[in-house]
């Protein structure tokens, strides 16, 4: 299961069993014991294309570790559809592993079950040091203000693909570098059962991304500095309306989009069917699907006016996977030493090279494959114009809410109804009331 699909899953879950973790596993405040030191659970994302090629890339590395520890990591791979169920049912249960992965947009929402060890001064100093670690990635650890509750492990932004073929046909000599250039590139498209681009609009964390980076590029938050939802603001409203525009007023993208859930854009990217995808690290797939590196090129999301990746606008969400430990491990010592392990130079750039991600520590990112075409957009992308999403306890909420606001306003373009400045708001103030704290 993608990470975005899954992520949309999980959301809508721990809106609900938030309350129920506030005094998950672990004692309020310090670290587990070390009462059995030779040994070490790992609950591991389902980051390649199978849970069995996981755990080939993965038994290897740790090995590695128990070679030079003496401790030996019993390893589960979790597909992301079960993920944060298992997480959750942990820290209420207080039966979880010792060390595990979480997707960097629960890392809020996880800190306030106060389930997971603090990342302070102190535990940073025991893997190297907090500055090893890119900024942006820092930027989806944990609240602000408040010690991470995890450390970054896999990084991920937005970029737009775009294919070459359908560009040279239509007439299109260079990919597009602002939503205007979108809109005009996608009008030269979409015809004759092609489009010119693709959406998930039943996706409702992938809704949340390109929400979230629209508002940005309009001014907006999606919270107020208090942590209160703030989702009718005018940037907000201007944000929703124009990512559903593409459906509903200017027509490039295809109507049967807005049930799209699953990944099926990537399908249509693969299959000619659509010229422009918003994607995370898509490049593995294309090549899944058939694709060959030369027949579709990798440039910045876009912004709203100018040259996006030069720290001026916001293009991108700050994605990718987290490592955390539980704060009632029986091995604190050697689930740090399995944190250091893991973001070390040598195993960041491994890993990230297997699964085509980049690396948060910032020595192993000028390893030469974070140099290739996609790659080093994305690359650019964190370190220049890449926000986390809301670092706040109701994160979660926020993604199912405004989520389904979003599809409900995609169903509404692909029936053919009108979306207003109106209808939106109404949305919005509908997706608002619907906020624990709002």
């Amino acid at each position: 299961m993608s990470r975005i699909r899954a992520a949309a899953v999980g959301a809508a879950t721990l809106s609900l069993a938030l309350a129920a973790t506030a005094c998950g596993g672990g004692s309020s405040s310090g670290g587990g014991s070390n009462d059995s030191p030779k040994t070490l659970t790992y609950w591991a994302s389902n980051q390649g294309a199978s849970i069995s090629v996981d755990k080939k890339v993965l038994q290897p590395e740790l090995d590695k570790f128990e070679q030079q520890t003496g401790i030996k990591v019993k390893l589960e791979v979790i597909p992301w559809s079960d993920l944060l169920n298992r997480i959750l049912t942990a820290t209420t249960s207080g039966q979880g592993p010792d060390v595990l992965n979480i997707g960097n947009t629960w890392s809020a929402s996880l800190q306030a079950s106060g389930a997971l060890l603090p990342w302070d001064a102190k535990n940073f100093e025991k893997i190297g040091g907090k500055d090893r670690f890119v900024e942006s990635a820092l930027g989806s650890a944990g609240a602000e203000g408040k010690d991470p509750a995890a450390v970054p492990l896999y990084s991920m932004s937005y970029a737009l693909y775009y294919n070459k073929k359908m560009f040279k046909d239509a007439g299109i000599t260079k990919p597009p570098a602002t939503w205007d250039e979108i809109v005009a590139a996608g009008k030269k498209i979409s015809k004759d059962g092609k489009w010119g681009l693709a959406a998930e609009g039943s996706n409702l964390s992938n809704n949340i991304h390109q929400v979230f980076v629209l508002a940005k590029q309009h001014g907006a938050d999606w919270f107020t500095a208090d942590g209160k939802p703030d989702f009718t603001s005018d940037g907000a409203v201007k944000a929703v309306k124009q990512y559903v525009d593409l459906m509903a007023k200017d027509k490039i993208i295809a109507p049967g989009n807005a049930e799209y859930a699953q990944n099926q854009s990537l399908s249509d990217f693969s299959k000619n069917k659509t010229a422009m995808v918003l994607w995370q690290a898509a490049a593995s797939t294309f090549k899944s699907q058939g694709m060959k590196d030369s027949d579709y090129g990798v440039v910045p999301a876009p912004v709203q006016s100018g040259t996006p990746g030069q720290g001026q606008s916001v293009n991108s969400m700050v994605a990718g996977i987290n490592i955390a430990v539980f704060k009632n491990t029986k091995n604190l010592d050697g689930a740090t030493k399995f944190v250091k392990f893991m973001t070390s130079k040598e195993e960041s750039t491994l890993l990230n090279k297997t699964y085509g991600s980049i690396p948060p520590v910032k020595e192993a990112q000028s390893d030469p494959a974070f140099n290739a075409q996609a790659t080093s957009v994305l690359k650019d992308t964190l370190a220049k114009s890449a926000a986390p999403l809301p670092q706040v306890a109701d994160e979660s909420q926020f993604e199912t809410a405004v989520g389904t606001a979003v599809k409900e306003l995609f169903a509404d373009a692909a029936a053919g109804k009108p979306v207003t400045t109106e209808s939106v708001k109404a949305a919005l103030t509908k997706a608002q009331q619907s906020m624990p704290n709002k």
